[in-house]
């Protein structure tokens, strides 16, 4: 499936930009801008079931795989996914072969029924009020606010729908198949300590930002953009 991309920017390097479940490629309003500002031609994507891209039949991670591998080029410079996006980003990694990879609080655990997972926690934030997005997010800008709504507004909740599903496949990337960057809240609800050892000893570099959210880089944009010092 084509996906639907914005370009920021003209530089003769590449980022590629996935967005994480609800959002679409708005999320990136001030990363975007700052890969621009530093020489990247920066191409962010709607994923399917979100912003332009619309609603698909199937929300499989392999079905979003393809569709970044479809969709963008080979061989960029730097690529980064945050949430889903960082699980759809490890999925496609091989085949669009970045330089460097950063995955952004990765959405490699899905949690059980056991653990407090309910898809209808994320189905029913589809009718969230700016009031309730902003108690969530106090540290958010009253402009994420306006791009979260705007977003949940163009966001097919069937995606949510579909994340017990995910459980039947394993999300942990075996290896960092190219130099590769984990970015964690703090704490990340799905990166335990015990996960982030674990993805060290597979060769990943791992950094948490102080206090942000899972959102970090709307939580706390300067941390980061400082956690990427040397990524981009």
């Amino acid at each position: 499936m084509r996906l639907h991309t914005t370009t920021w920017g003209s530089g003769d390097r590449v980022a590629l930009l996935i967005h994480g479940i609800m959002s679409d490629h708005r999320t990136w309003r001030r990363v975007a801008p700052a890969l621009a500002e530093r020489g990247y031609r920066v191409v962010a994507v709607d994923l399917r079931g979100h912003g332009a891209t619309g609603p698909a039949g199937r929300y499989r991670p392999d079905d979003y795989a393809d569709d970044v591998a479809e969709t963008l080029p080979r061989g960029a410079e730097l690529a980064i996914g945050h949430s889903l996006g960082g699980l759809t980003l490890a999925r496609a990694v091989e085949r669009l072969a970045p330089r460097r990879a950063v995955y952004v609080d990765p959405a490699w655990h899905m949690a059980t029924a056991e653990e407090g997972f309910d898809p209808e926690l994320f189905t029913g934030f589809k009718s969230a009020t700016a009031e309730r997005i902003r108690a969530l997010n106090p540290r958010w800008e009253e402009a994420d606010v306006a791009v979260e709504l705007a977003t949940l507004n163009d966001w097919d909740p069937g995606t949510a729908r579909a994340l017990p599903e995910f459980r039947t496949a394993e999300l942990m990337p075996a290896k960092a198949e190219v130099p590769s960057l984990v970015t964690l809240a703090d704490p990340s609800f799905l990166i335990s300590p015990e996960r982030a050892g674990l993805l060290r000893e597979r060769g990943f570099e791992v950094r948490t930002v102080a206090g942000a959210g899972h959102t970090i880089h709307r939580d706390d944009f300067d941390g980061f953009m400082a956690s990427l010092e040397g990524w981009i």
